[in-house]
C-alpha cells in the first residue's frame, strides 16, 4: 500500500493548478490513466475568459457583464452566488497562470483579447488557438520539477476507497483509491484522507466527439459508485463546429474541433449555397450560444439533407487564419482546404459535460475527504449551458479554493480518521481471447445509442429506448468486469456505461427543454423545474 498526503486523480489544469499548491503542504501523488498531455485541458483550442484591470480589460467591460453573459448562457439553471464569486477571481486565475509561465498573447503591450459566442465583450485571454496546451506545458513542467509531486502516467484509477465501502454505515470518509498499473497489470492501493478527482469530462460517451480518447467519464462514475450525489448530467454540450470530411467515414469524418473563436473573429455559418443562417435562429447569428447554434445546425441538416453547414471566413484579409488561428489553418491543409478560399465543412459533436459531481463552491462533495475539480464537478457555475471559455477558469479557481478548504478541514498534520485495514484488490480471471470482441462491440453500441437516442435533439420515446438498451448493457458490462481480470477497455466500458445512464436518468427527470436538454414534447421551459436534478447510489 503507498501512502500520500494528496491524492490527485487526473492531470489537467484543475488536477495540476491543486497538486502545485499542495506540494507545499505534503506529497502529492497525481495518477492520470494515459500520457500527462492527453487531457480535454491540452484539446482546449479558444482560450480563457477573464475581466482584467482597467487598463488591460475592453473599454466598457465589467464582471457584471461577464457575469450577465454566463447567467443568460446557463439558462436559468446557474448558481448566481458561483458565477459571480468565479467571475470575480478570473484576474487572480489569469495572473496564476502568468506566473507559472503561460505566456498570453499581446498586441501593443496589451493583452489580445478574443470574442466567442456568448460573450458581448471582447475578454478571451489565448494562445493562438492551442491555449490549453500552453497552459499544460506550463503546469507539467512546474509539477515535474516539484520534489514533493509524483506524476504516475498510464495508472487508471478503478474504485474509491470509502469507509462505506469497507462496511461503515454511519460515517462516509474518502480513503484512498484502488489503482491499476498499466504496465505491470497489479492494482495498487492508495491510502490518503485527501482525494481530489479531476478526471475532466465524458465525450467519448458519444460516437462523434472533440474529446481525447481519455474522457470517459471515469471521476463521475468512481464518484457515483462512492455515493457521492451527481448532478445535471442531461445537459450535455455540443460544440457546433467540429470539421466534417466527407472524405472519411464514422466517428473520422467528425473528429477535428475548429474553435468557437473562429466565429467571434468574424467566421458565419452558411448553406450549402451560402446563405448566413443563423439569423432565422437568434439575433445575434453565428455568435449565438453554443446550444442554440448547435440545435439550429441540426435542424438545418435535418431540413436540408445535407451531411454539414460550412463555417465561412473567405471574407477576412489574405493571412489572417494563418496568423490568428494556425493550428486549425495548419491542419485543415492536411485534408486540401484553404480556410482562406474555401468555406469549412462543420457539424456539432460532443464537447462538454455541464453536470458531474456535486460540489460546493470549494470543490467538496458529499464524501468527506473527497473533492472534485474541473469538468468532472457540478458547481452550478455553468447551469444548462456553459458560456464559451469559462471552464478553464472554473477549473483553476476551484482548485485554489479547494485547497485552502481541505487545509481548513484536513490538514495533513491532522489525523483525520484511524484507517481501517484496507483489503488487498480481488478480482477475476484472464479474459479469455473470444470474449474481447464482445467488449468491443458493447464500447460501440454505448456510444452509437447515446448519439442516436440521447443527442441534441430527444423525446421520451428516444429515452426510453435508450435506458432499454442500456439496461441490457449495464448487465453484460457487470459480468465482464467481476468474470475476468480487470484491464483498461473493461474499466473504461464500464465507466462509459455508468455515465451514459445518469444523463439518460437526469434526461428523463427534467420534463422541459432548457439549456443543451432539448426535449420534442417539451419544448419550453418551466418554472417549476429550474432547479437542479440531483441523484444518489445510496
Amino acid at each position: 500500500m503507498v501512502e500520500t498526503d494528496f491524492l490527485v486523480i487526473g492531470a489537467g489544469i484543475g488536477g495540476l493548478s491543486f497538486a502545485l499548491r499542495a506540494a507545499a503542504s505534503g506529497t502529492v501523488t497525481v495518477i492520470c490513466k494515459g500520457a500527462i498531455m492527453e487531457s480535454n485541458t491540452s484539446w482546449a483550442q479558444g482560450g480563457i475568459s477573464s475581466v482584467l484591470g482597467f487598463d488591460q480589460r475592453a473599454p466598457g467591460d465589467t464582471n457584471e457583464k461577464h457575469v450577465a453573459d454566463t447567467l443568460d448562457a446557463g439558462a436559468g439553471l446557474c448558481d448566481e452566488e458561483a458565477v459571480r464569486v468565479l467571475v470575480a477571481e478570473g484576474e487572480a486565475t489569469i495572473r496564476d497562470l502568468v506566473e507559472s509561465g503561460v505566456n498570453f498573447d499581446q498586441e501593443g503591450g496589451k493583452y489580445s483579447l478574443g470574442k466567442e459566442g456568448g460573450h458581448t465583450e471582447r475578454r478571451i485571454l489565448h494562445c493562438k488557438d492551442t491555449t490549453g496546451k500552453e497552459i499544460m506545458l506550463a503546469l507539467v513542467s512546474q509539477a515535474q520539477a516539484h520534489p514533493n509531486i509524483t506524476i504516475l502516467e498510464d495508472h487508471f484509477a478503478v474504485d474509491l476507497i470509502t469507509t462505506t465501502r469497507l462496511g461503515a454505515v454511519t460515517d462516509d470518509r474518502v480513503l484512498g483509491a484502488y489503482v491499476l498499473s498499466k504496465a505491470s497489470g497489479d492494482v495498487i492501493r492508495y491510502r490518503s484522507d485527501r482525494v481530489v478527482l479531476a478526471t475532466g469530462g465524458c465525450g467519448k460517451v458519444y460516437l462523434y466527439t472533440t474529446n481525447p480518447d481519455s474522457a470517459t467519464g471515469d471521476g463521475v462514475a468512481m464518484a457515483w459508485r462512492a455515493g457521492a450525489k451527481v448532478s445535471n448530467m442531461e445537459f450535455t454540450q455540443f460544440h457546433p463546429t467540429c470539421f466534417y470530411n466527407p472524405a472519411a467515414s464514422g466517428a473520422e469524418a467528425r473528429s477535428f474541433l475548429v474553435s468557437e473563436a473562429v466565429r467571434g473573429e468574424g467566421g458565419v455559418l452558411v448553406d450549402a449555397k451560402g446563405r448566413e443562417f443563423m439569423y432565422d435562429y437568434d439575433e445575434r447569428g453565428s455568435l449565438a450560444p453554443r446550444d442554440i447554434v448547435a440545435r439550429a445546425i441540426d435542424q438545418e441538416i435535418k431540413k436540408t439533407g445535407a451531411h454539414c453547414v460550412y463555417l465561412d471566413v473567405t471574407h477576412k484579409p489574405k493571412g489572417f487564419m494563418k496568423e490568428r488561428f494556425p493550428f486549425i489553418y495548419q491542419s485543415l491543409r492536411e485534408y486540401g482546404l484553404d480556410a482562406e478560399t474555401d468555406p469549412i465543412p462543420v457539424v456539432p459533436a460532443a464537447h462538454y459535460q455541464c453536470g458531474g459531481v456535486l460540489t460546493d463552491l470549494h470543490g467538496k462533495t458529499t464524501v468527506r475527504g473527497l473533492f472534485a475539480v474541473g469538468e468532472v464537478a457540478c458547481t452550478g457555475f455553468h447551469g444548462a449551458n456553459r458560456l464559451a471559455s469559462n471552464s478553464l477558469l472554473e477549473a483553476n479557481a476551484i482548485a485554489r479554493r479547494a485547497y485552502e478548504e481541505m487545509m481548513r478541514l484536513y490538514p495533513p498534520s491532522k489525523e483525520v480518521i484511524e484507517a481501517p485495514a484496507i483489503p488487498e484488490w480481488n478480482h477475476g480471471d484472464v479474459t479469455p481471447p473470444d470474449e474481447l470482441v464482445n467488449i468491443y462491440h458493447n464500447w460501440d453500441e454505448v456510444r452509437r445509442t447515446m448519439w442516436d437516442y440521447v443527442s441534441i435533439v430527444r423525446s421520451e420515446n428516444r429515452l426510453r429506448r435508450a435506458a432499454c438498451r442500456l439496461r441490457n448493457l449495464r448487465m453484460e458490462v457487470r459480468e465482464f468486469y467481476w468474470g475476468y481480470r480487470v484491464n483498461y477497455d473493461i474499466l473504461e466500458l464500464r465507466n462509459l456505461v455508468t455515465v451514459a445512464s445518469l444523463i439518460i436518468d437526469c434526461a428523463q427527470m427534467r420534463k422541459e427543454s432548457r439549456g443543451l436538454h432539448y426535449m420534442l414534447e417539451y419544448p419550453d421551459k418551466v418554472e417549476l423545474q429550474r432547479k437542479d436534478s440531483v441523484l444518489r447510489r445510496f
